[in-house]
């Protein structure tokens, strides 16, 4: 089979519509129309919107006619479409973990963990007056050696790209370590099999963080580089880093999380769900289809 957009979306609305909305029970009830764009289809909408580019929704809703026309017959206006989205973004966290869960890759016990800037604004008066401010604040980006105003997104996810566990926070309150703490022990659907080998950077080095990860409630295993001054030296996976580095990179440029427009924190977090949906769904896809499985 040949995968494209077409196949994505109807296989992603028929799990949507039979598996996923049912199993989590997000099923619409109590009095009132039903609407005319079912929460399936949005989500769907969602992220067609990710995999064609189109970083505005006024744009894409004026193209979606021409591209998606002939698989969403209705749509929505640009106002109700915002508010709709940002609504819909704890179906989109629950429908990208369980197409993770429905991943074999899944299975192995081996997971790729790494923090990427997510940039909110580019000035000072944007900091002041963002309706982001307490979620957003100033961080140092040792990969580009610049300083950034926005969030920091922690990524856990296997070896072809699929995102197991993932969190934003303030990089002003929180390192990288503190972060990683914070999603592994506050939701335990970001927590891998206990066994799972953990590969990270030199960020993450610390005794006391090796600790947590190897303790009772966990039992993980950090593997990373040694750091300068270190007398044992740790053997390191390179390829693996770079793997990661790749996952992060096809999430911020080839599916717009740099782009991502959000202003307040509930649109912050459905556009980041719109990005981590699009690509476990693409990779997903993958699977079900038989296509060859390489890193993004």
């Amino acid at each position: 089979m040949i995968a494209d957009l077409d196949t994505l979306l109807i296989a992603l609305y028929v799990e949507l519509t039979d598996r996923i909305i049912p199993a989590r029970g997000l099923v619409r009830c109590g009095p009132g129309q039903r609407p005319e764009v079912t929460d399936a289809e949005l989500v769907c909408l969602a992220v067609a919107q990710v995999l064609l580019r189109f970083d505005a929704e006024r744009r894409w809703l004026r193209a979606a006619p021409r591209l998606v026309g002939h698989l969403f017959p209705r749509l929505l206006r640009q106002s109700e479409y915002n508010d709709r989205v940002k609504a819909a973004a704890p179906l989109m966290e629950a429908a990208l973990r369980w197409l993770a869960d429905h991943t074999p890759a899944t299975a192995e016990l081996l997971r790729l963990m790494d923090g990427t800037p997510v940039g909110c604004g580019q000035s000072a008066v944007t900091a002041r007056r963002s309706g982001l401010y307490g979620y957003a604040g100033y961080g140092y980006c040792p990969s580009h050696s610049r300083w950034y105003w926005g969030s920091k997104l922690m990524l856990i996810c296997t070896c072809d790209g699929t995102v197991t566990g993932f969190g934003p926070a303030n990089p002003k309150l929180a390192g990288e370590r503190d972060q990683a703490c914070q999603i592994l022990a506050g939701q335990p659907a970001n927590r891998p099999a206990p066994g799972t080998a953990i590969v990270a950077d030199k960020g993450f080095a610390g005794q006391d963080f090796e600790q947590f990860l190897a303790g009772p409630d966990l039992g993980l295993t950090l593997i990373r580089p040694a750091r300068a001054g270190e007398p044992d030296p740790r053997p390191f996976p390179n390829w693996l880093r770079q793997r990661v580095e790749a996952i992060i990179w096809t999430l911020k440029n080839q599916l717009g999380l740099e782009r991502h427009g959000g202003r307040v924190p509930a649109g912050l977090w459905a556009r980041i769900m719109q990005r981590l949906l699009a690509l476990n769904a693409a990779i997903w896809l993958n699977w079900q289809i038989g296509a060859p499985s390489s890193a993004p």
